[in-house]
């Protein structure tokens, strides 16, 4: 069964961190990170502002383009690599309280850049089972909380934001029609585990009482994020490509007969050598890193809204969403767009 997107939403905090702002504190240039990666400028989160406060505004704007009231949500899954609190409580229940979706069921959801595609496939799921509910699906991250800003290698990458969607059955009436919406693929590569990975958790062992055992209080330390770019570039590319032509193909129909694909949005190189590995022009790829740079599992429904928001996306058009990130994770999802 299929599922219908019923309205969009996204915010982006109003401060601007730009590359002659690193520069001004590395060795570094705005030249030599825009020819790496395509971005000048990324969005960061001011005092105060938190996942789940970007996560409720961006959702707020998707209830309110969908005509949903936040106490007929029956679902909230939030995909984020940066939640409010370590382990628990979940920020998806912080945004529950945030919004007043005092009926919804609530719970985060943690596949990296490739999140919002996990979420929203298992949000499909509830709205097919349940379909009488709305569901809220969000990607949002707090990213610059957790950089580590001295390292020049990882710190320019990335940007703060959230995007989110509503969704119900396909009877509905909406902003679009995704009947083939079930045609979605994940998939994951363990093996891939270390080329992306931020360090911590139990795996880290404390340090013990050489005579009693007991773990000695640990030491604050920060952890550290690990990026081997040239593999995941590599398996970037080869997945980004394989997924969109291996959904078409499902769908009897080809990549060059795509309108629009909103790829997680990464580095820019990624998807010119995706483009051209798959024969597509770079116009049919939503672009918009130069200003946000990597949002992880916020860049998706931040393109999508900014598509909606703009009158890009028109009546019949043919998209995909498609992502990637750490695990490694990735998946695809192949949709039909109607008028607003």
């Amino acid at each position: 069964m299929g599922i219908r997107i019923l309205g969009t939403g996204g915010y982006l905090p109003p401060k601007v961190v730009t590359n002659n702002d690193i520069a001004a504190a590395l060795d570094t240039s705005d030249e030599w990170i825009y020819s790496h990666t395509g971005i000048h400028a990324r969005h960061v989160a001011e005092d105060g502002e938190t996942t789940s406060t970007m996560a409720a505004k961006a959702a707020k704007a998707a209830l309110e383009m969908a005509g949903v009231a936040p106490e007929d949500v029956g679902l909230i899954v939030l995909a984020t690599s940066s939640p409010d609190y370590g382990t628990f409580p979940s920020t998806a229940c912080v945004v529950q309280d945030l919004l007043g979706c005092v009926n919804a069921g609530a719970y985060d959801l943690q596949a990296a850049c490739a999140g919002f595609i996990y979420a929203l496939e298992q949000a499909r799921g509830f709205v097919n089972f349940y379909p009488e509910k709305k569901a809220l699906v969000i990607g949002a991250e707090c990213l610059s909380r957790i950089l580590d800003w001295t390292d020049r290698s990882s710190c320019i990458l990335f940007g703060d934001g959230a995007g989110a969607v509503v969704i119900g059955n396909d009877e509905e009436p909406g902003v679009s029609s995704t009947k083939t919406t079930a045609h979605t693929i994940l998939g994951a590569d363990g093996k891939g585990q270390a080329f992306i990975m931020r360090t911590g958790g139990t795996r880290e062992a404390l340090p013990l009482d050489p005579l009693t055992g007991i773990p000695l209080k640990p030491e604050p330390s920060i952890a550290k994020l690990t990026l081997q770019g040239h593999d995941v570039f590599a398996f970037a590319v080869r997945k980004l490509s394989k997924v969109v032509g291996d959904l078409c193909e499902k769908l009897c129909t080809t990549p060059s007969e795509l309108d629009r694909v909103f790829a997680h949005q990464a580095n820019g190189r990624i998807i010119e050598a995706t483009a051209r590995r798959m024969k597509l022009p770079i116009e049919k790829f939503w672009l918009n890193l130069e200003t946000t740079a990597n949002t992880s599992a916020a860049s998706v429904p931040i393109s999508l809204d900014q598509a909606v928001r703009s009158g890009e996306l028109k009546d019949g058009m043919k998209i995909v969403l498609v992502g990637f990130g750490a695990g490694l994770t990735y998946g695809g999802t192949y949709m039909t767009w109607p008028n607003l």
